[in-house]
């Protein structure tokens, strides 16, 4: 098996400038957007859209892998920090600033996902589930707070501010305050309900 020979200069700068497009269109209008509208916003061909991605599946499989990925290193890299707590909270903001760039629906959105989209997740999941052990270890974190919970919670700062009108882009580093001090263990209650399935 022959290994997959690097991307020239300008595949390489197409294939971005689509990512960036269909991440754009998106998040923007659904998922009925058209092929034609995402090159058009690109600023390249049909064709060439094609010939990276053979169908609408297979770009959301790449625009998920690549979100997926670039999250799942900047949590890999806080597993050796010292301050766990603070550690995830680094994460979160991350992970807001990330997906402020597209649909968080994307996390989950491939009705038939790939092997590759399947592990990338997965690898999210773990590293999430990591940063929240260590945090609970730590005691910088509520001990009835799972890592599948804050895999939930990473969508919601964005969710929220973009419920209001006219809401400042940074608003949602306001509620991302907010769900952080709700996983603090100062002054938690009891949670009114069982934790969600592990992913």
């Amino acid at each position: 098996m022959t290994e997959a020979r690097p991307l020239r200069a300008d595949a390489a700068r197409n294939r971005e400038l689509l990512l960036t497009a269909a991440s754009q269109e998106f998040a923007e209008r659904g998922f009925d957007v058209s092929i034609a509208d995402i090159a058009r916003r690109a600023g390249i061909g049909k064709g060439t859209v094609f010939r990276h991605f053979p169908t609408k599946d297979h770009l959301i499989s790449a625009i998920v892998i690549d979100r997926v990925v670039t999250l799942t290193e900047a949590g890999e890299h806080l597993l050796d920090a010292p301050d766990a707590g603070a550690a995830l909270l680094r994460f979160l903001t991350t992970a807001a600033r990330e997906l402020r760039r597209l649909d968080p629906s994307f996390l989950t959105s491939a009705e038939d996902p790939t092997a590759e989209v399947v592990q990338t997740q997965q690898r999210l999941y773990a590293t999430v589930h990591a940063l929240v052990d260590r945090a609970r270890g730590q005691g910088d974190l509520r001990p009835d707070v799972t890592g599948t919970d804050v895999v939930a919670l990473m969508c919601t700062p964005n969710h929220v501010a973009g419920c209001l009108p006219n809401a400042s882009p940074d608003l949602w580093q306001r509620y991302l305050g907010i769900i952080f001090d709700g996983l603090r263990p100062q002054g938690a209650h009891p949670l009114p309900h069982p934790p969600p399935l592990p992913l």
